[in-house]
């Protein structure tokens, strides 16, 4: 049944004509009325215009990047490999052109859905969603029915580093964050270690969770014993990894190397191992996770897992844009494991 601007006038108990300003943004509304609006606008679904179905997605000439931080160089590298993508190619009424939007959700679950739920309304030629998703049932379940929407309209939405959304037709790219944990403690406990320090990321996300997971069946299969105190959680940036190194270094100061769930996170680390007068990797070696540009350039470089961040993010574009094929099912995306001078002196 199509939602109409009258549907959502008597929802929102205004007048249509008051729905009007406040969607086209022309006239001054009250704040409390503009948000009665736009709750009812939310709650019932209301596309701008008429229902999405009537008006194909393929005359939209915009796309919407979403990102949790535009800052970090994990989620810039993609979002402008996608827009190199995007430009240029696609049929868009002005020569071929498409506008990438891009939307920097800070981490914000609630943000999350509001730019869904706009992008939605412009009918939006692709969406494409980067990075970890949040692990909360609720907020996958809006998400899930947001994706629906757009995908119902025509709208082409592609998951690039994200676990994959069920039953909402959107295509997904997902790294195996699991696999490359895996990898970079199996290589720490081959070097000796057995006292491993692990700076993990958000407990919400799911990429810190898959790599918490990763490390840990690498300490299991290699009969390690991981003691609660050599596990802290933080955010994915510098001075979290400055401050969870010096609280691992509190609870245990015998710890022979730190897992840092991120490269930024293991520049921190290695400062505060710096600080507290610990070489390395001769007293603590080091490792991150994505194999950002700075990683090489550390001093000593830093030990990681390489994911193909620019690569990802240019097939999501062409399969936002049609020119590449979506694969059958979900496509797991492998990262590789950068040995560098972080982590590189055996242990008895």
């Amino acid at each position: 049944m199509t939602v109409t601007l009258a549907d959502v006038a008597a929802r929102a108990q205004v007048s249509p004509a008051t729905v009007s300003r406040v969607l086209n943004g022309n006239y001054p509304v009250a704040a409390s009325t503009r948000e009665r609006v736009l709750r009812a606008v939310d709650e019932l679904d209301y596309v701008l215009n008429g229902p999405a179905s009537a008006l194909a997605a393929a005359t939209s000439d915009l796309v919407g990047i979403l990102v949790n931080d535009i800052a970090d160089p994990f989620f810039g590298i993609m979002a402008s490999a996608i827009q190199a993508e995007i430009g240029g190619v696609g049929g868009g009424r002005a020569g071929g052109e498409r506008l990438a939007v891009v939307c920097n959700t800070g981490g914000s679950p609630e943000r999350e859905l509001t730019y869904l739920t706009l992008l939605q309304r412009q009918r939006a030629a692709a969406v494409v969603l980067t990075g970890g998703a949040v692990e909360d049932a609720p907020h996958a379940a809006a998400v899930a029915a947001k994706l629906r929407k757009l995908t119902d309209a025509g709208t082409r939405v592609v998951l690039c580093g994200r676990p994959p959304a069920a039953d909402t037709g959107a295509v997904t790219l997902t790294f195996d964050n699991r696999g490359g944990a895996r990898l970079l403690t199996e290589h720490l406990l081959g070097l000796g270690h057995r006292r491993l320090g692990y700076i993990a990321g958000p407990e919400e996300r799911t990429t810190t969770r898959h790599r918490l997971e990763g490390h840990r069946e690498a300490l299991a299969a290699a009969g390690v014993e991981e003691d609660p105190r050599w596990t802290v959680h933080g955010r994915y940036d510098r001075q979290s990894g400055h401050e969870a190194t010096l609280e691992l270094l509190r609870r245990d100061p015998s710890l022979t190397a730190v897992v840092a769930a991120n490269d930024s996170v293991a520049l921190g680390a290695c400062a505060a191992l710096r600080e507290s007068g610990r070489r390395i990797p001769e007293d603590v070696s080091v490792a991150g996770f994505d194999d950002l540009p700075f990683s090489v350039d550390a001093v000593p470089s830093l030990t990681t897992v390489r994911l193909p961040l620019a690569e990802a993010g240019a097939r999501a574009g062409r399969i936002a844009m049609g020119r590449e094929e979506p694969p059958g099912a979900v496509a797991v995306i492998r990262g590789e494991l950068m040995v560098r001078g972080s982590s590189g002196v055996p242990r008895d």
